[in-house]
């Protein structure tokens, strides 16, 4: 894949957020389509929502079916897409719109796979009591990027996520907290301004997770430069 220029955002909440401020400017287009592909096959998910409180007729019943199938089958692999193509535009590398329907040719079972233990595991949290739940969802949060731009399994890239997370599970849940004033204040500015709040808090994870995974690169280049401990 063609890179322009390596940058170096800092794995920090304001670091995240103010560097994933420049490339979304810097892309805006290419990410507003990106955004606008991911409202729309997202729409489909509001008839599950909307016939909840409807009688179970049988035509209701195929219609949540379908829209169950949708959402397990089809949707995932867009959002997947569209987090690759966030992380494109963190590294500054060519960007292809295109790109996010790459999962339906390569890599489909394993979005598919990845999203079912991902929300799994973080129900499974929720059950037991919502800490345990909040808690996996930040570790797990890096678990797309990996089956994307790693090409892992779902158990590797949730190992990995859960590796990559250590140290920073408090940074995450602050990010994720400081979602919700950005999100308000994207709403003050009405349609426009919720999209745009949404790209950013979306590029500030990818952000996140190009800060650590070349801080790891780093810690892992200097570990093989260093010369061997004489016993």
């Amino acid at each position: 894949m063609e890179r322009i220029k390596e940058r170096k955002p800092n794995a920090t909440l304001s670091g995240s957020y103010r560097y994933a401020w420049q490339q979304m400017w810097k892309y805006f287009l290419y990410l507003l389509l990106v955004a606008i592909i991911v409202g729309v096959a997202e729409s489909p998910t509001s008839i599950l929502k909307n016939t909840e409180a409807v009688d179970a007729s049988a035509g209701v019943v195929v219609l949540q079916l379908f829209a169950a199938a949708y959402m397990l089958l089809f949707l995932p692999v867009v959002k997947y897409g569209s987090d690759l193509l966030e992380l494109c535009a963190i590294r500054n590398e060519k960007l292809d719109v295109v790109r996010i329907f790459d999962g339906f040719k390569k890599n489909y079972l394993n979005i598919i796979l990845a999203n079912l233990l991902t929300f799994a595991l973080i129900g499974i949290g929720f059950v037991f009591l919502i800490v345990p739940g909040i808690i996996i969802a930040c570790r797990l949060v890096f678990v797309s990027f990996l089956v994307m731009d790693k090409n892992m399994d779902p158990i590797a890239a949730v190992e990995k996520s859960w590796e990559m997370t250590k140290g920073h599970g408090w940074r995450i849940f602050g990010m994720a907290l400081f979602a919700i004033p950005v999100f308000i204040a994207g709403l003050l500015f009405f349609i426009v301004g919720a999209v745009i709040s949404v790209m950013l808090i979306s590029l500030a994870f990818a952000a996140l997770y190009h800060a650590i995974d070349l801080e790891t690169n780093d810690a892992l280049v200097e570990n093989s430069s260093a010369p061997p401990e004489i016993s």
